[in-house]
């Protein structure tokens, strides 16, 4: 069964590919070995596997694979009011590509420069390089950061100002360790808890009042 890739990582699998070969044509067997094992490492890094989206119209997916680290009530300056902080760390086993929580417009994007902290870290939230998009469905907004970790240097953003997405579809991407932040409206049925491994686009983080 074929596993499909995300995009962005072609520009990384194909030359260590082309790379392999041309060392296997040499016989310079441990430089391949050694590029193999790259070559293997980040074709699996670059997965983009299908997940089952939750028909439930009130459902919060989560925008990540990996393990829920923090769940604070916190205010955010892209925001009006208090909401609810879910963050998920995504270390370099899990799958990289971030999808949106709910179906809904983006009202709009923002990108900060900033530090390459432990993205398990608190502070990452605060310091990090990240990217954000607010998102609307017409009742509520949901705004979703990609934040970079201490390995990541690419944060990927596919989506733009006025773009309409449903539940669970693929908006971006971080490369090589990260962290994605959720912020959930008052209200919300918070579904997780800390320590929680969670799948993006599938596993229900919260429900909407």
């Amino acid at each position: 069964m074929r596993i499909p890739i995300a995009k962005d990582g072609y520009m990384f699998i194909l030359p260590l590919a082309v790379l392999t070969g041309i060392f296997w044509a040499l016989s310079w067997l441990w430089v391949t070995g050694l590029f193999a094992g790259l070559f293997l490492f980040v074709t699996w890094f670059f997965r983009d596997p299908e997940r089952s989206i939750p028909e439930d119209p009130n459902a919060i997916v989560s925008a990540g694979d990996g393990r829920v680290v923090e769940i604070v009530q916190e205010k955010d300056p892209l925001l009006d009011g208090v909401y609810t902080r879910v963050s998920v760390f995504l270390n370099v086993f899990n799958v990289h590509v971030n999808r949106v929580p709910i179906a809904g417009k983006i009202q709009a994007t923002r990108y900060n420069p900033g530090k390459f902290l432990n993205a398990a870290s608190h502070k990452a939230s605060l310091d990090n390089e990240q990217s954000a998009i607010l998102l609307n469905n017409g009742h509520v907004t949901i705004l979703v950061k990609q934040i970079a970790g201490l390995i990541a240097r690419r944060i990927v953003c596919w989506a733009e100002e006025g773009d309409e997405y449903q539940r669970g579809q693929r908006f971006g991407l971080i490369r090589f360790g990260s962290r994605v932040d959720i912020f959930l409206p008052e209200g919300t049925d918070i579904k997780v808890e800390i320590g929680d491994i969670v799948s993006g686009g599938s596993s229900i983080i919260g429900h909407l009042k």
